[in-house]
């Protein structure tokens, strides 16, 4: 189906535009710092975090040309220590775990509702600050000389080191009563704001997401943070908490930073999966497959996650039966995955594809998530990661699934509902070209990681042997290739907001409320609240009321 039928296909009533939209009613830099709009605020945070999001891949494709060749090239080997830990800490803290629920999720969860904002609104706008807070203490860490642990921070490496570890570990504290605050706004929002006649089953996928990565916000972000306070005691006041040489446990730490850490590979990915259900079920024209099952597999991804910590800790010296428990826990979680996967696959079989550039970044999650989650199976397995688990296959597992998975998802998401948050339609070509170079530099750069992880070369390390220098030159050639299409990604958004074609409310026929008023939405989203009278995947119920 091309986009042109699309446009032609049943649209929902919508109230006309008011005179003023949302980023107009009130002009001036003033308006957007103390806005309570949750538009204004999701772009704030859109914006937040696509500058981190280009300070971290900037920094990546600084340590791929450092890999270009054996030796040093241009950095020390300190210098390289510092940049990849700063890649990894600020793509994890600044941009994957709050760029789904802080951009799209602020902008789009009160309209799905129905609503015209979400619960807390000031709540909202102060969650937005702490980001800004903590990312300055990060910001902070580079100032003052960086810092060299690892994303992960591990003891009792980070305890020792020199390095701005405690500005960079008060960041992440503040940044997770971010975290926090946005994850309650938005179960309570979901609980009490919905428009009538939309119970739980009625509402899209992208909140059932939502919600269950919430829940996991709440639950699991203050263990890290107590768990960085305590290490910010251990570096200042030598409190022997986890560093042996004063009677502390290094193994104590991993287990507190991983019974958060591995959740929140959830928060990131919940979320991600969540727009996909949405992008595929819209631009394939079809009632979603298995609307429950997605539903529950999403609860149960986010509970089943608090179980499985301890598979990144088989050779941390835990014991024998742990390792067996927490083996078969990895393979557990792994259904609930695999039953959105196919559920996808029957959404999308037999049904009228618009090749629109939402569908082509939804097909590339599939195909980039589905190795993403095969590689963790044999990750799983007890024999095969004790040999793998500290080689670059975790690395380019890692990337399948968090940026194969989450960034891709949300790049979807960000063509899927652009034209809602600007009014302007982008380049359907552009943003296609953008895609496919996105997903070949992808596939150049991280699927050579596996050969090289499985051949025996090292994660983490500096320097490395001749053999090799060919697997990692084609990987830095591969970063090139990606840079190229976020180039065209960017420059493809950002030209349509001066030469882009006025948006009209339902460019492609979505049936969930936020295509029900214009775009751009007006500032209270709805002159009046919607009724609800059929889910938001019946596209063959007719017009919504």
């Amino acid at each position: 189906m091309s986009q042109s039928m699309l446009a032609d296909a049943p649209q929902p009533e919508f109230l006309p535009p008011r005179e003023s939209s949302y980023l107009t009613a009130y002009r001036g830099i003033t308006s957007w710092l103390t806005t309570l709009d949750h538009k204004r605020i999701g772009l704030m945070y859109l914006g937040s975090t696509f500058a981190a999001f280009l300070v971290g891949g900037l920094l990546a494709l600084l340590v791929r040309l450092e890999l270009l060749h054996p030796g040093q090239q241009f950095m020390s080997a300190e210098l390289y220590n510092q940049a990849f830990t700063l890649h990894g800490a600020i793509m994890v803290f600044l941009f994957i775990i709050p760029s789904i629920p802080g951009a799209i999720g602020n902008f789009i969860l009160p309209m799905m509702l129905g609503a015209k904002d979400v619960a807390f609104p000031r709540l909202n706008l102060m969650s937005l600050y702490l980001y800004w807070i903590g990312a300055a203490f990060s910001i902070a860490a580079i100032v003052l000389g960086g810092f060299d642990t690892g994303w992960t921070f591990y003891v009792p490496y980070s305890v020792k080191t020199s390095g701005a570890v405690i500005a960079v570990t008060l960041g992440v504290f503040v940044i997770g009563f971010s975290s926090i605050l946005t994850g309650l706004n938005f179960i309570v929002t979901i609980h009490k704001l919905r428009a009538p006649g939309m119970g739980f089953y009625k509402m899209p996928l992208l909140l059932w997401a939502l919600y269950s990565s919430s829940v996991v916000q709440i639950l699991a972000t203050p263990v890290l943070a107590i768990t960085l306070l305590l290490l910010v005691f251990e570096r200042a006041f030598h409190v022997g908490i986890f560093d042996p040489a004063l009677g502390g446990d290094a193994v104590l730490f991993q287990h507190f930073f991983w019974f958060y850490s591995h959740p929140a590979v959830y928060i990131m990915i919940l979320p991600g999966m969540g727009m996909i259900n949405e992008i595929i079920s819209v631009h394939a024209r079809r009632k979603i497959y298995g609307y429950k099952m997605i539903a529950y597999s999403s609860v149960a991804i986010a509970l089943i996650g608090f179980l499985v910590w301890g598979h990144h800790m088989f050779v941390a010296g835990q014991s024998e039966l742990a390792s067996t428990i927490f083996s078969a826990l990895t393979f557990l979680v792994a259904i609930p995955s695999g039953i959105k996967v196919f559920n996808w696959v029957a959404t999308l079989w037999r049904s009228s594809i618009a090749y629109t550039t939402p569908m082509f970044f939804a097909l590339s999650f599939l195909f980039l998530f589905v190795i993403g989650g095969l590689t963790g199976v044999f990750l799983g397995m007890l024999g095969v990661n004790m040999h793998l688990h500290d080689t670059y296959f975790v690395v380019a597992h890692f990337h399948y699934t968090m940026m194969g998975g989450t960034v891709i998802a949300f790049l979807g998401g960000l063509f899927h509902w652009w034209p809602k948050m600007t009014g302007r339609m982008y380049s359907e070509r552009l943003g296609k070209i953008s895609c496919l170079l996105i997903f070949i530099g992808f596939n150049m750069t991280f699927f050579s990681q596996f050969i090289l992880g499985s051949r025996g070369m090292p994660r983490r390390y500096y320097n490395y042997l001749d053999q090799y220098q060919p697997l990692h030159a084609f990987s830095t050639f591969g970063s090139w290739v990606l840079g190229a299409g976020f180039l065209v990604m960017i420059y493809a958004l950002l030209i349509s907001l001066k030469n882009g074609a006025r948006a009209p409310a339902n460019p492609w026929g979505g049936m969930s409320l936020e295509w029900k008023t214009s775009s751009p939405p007006p500032p209270d989203n709805f002159h009046e609240t919607p009724a609800i009278v059929h889910g938001p995947y019946d596209f063959n119920a007719g017009v919504a009321k």
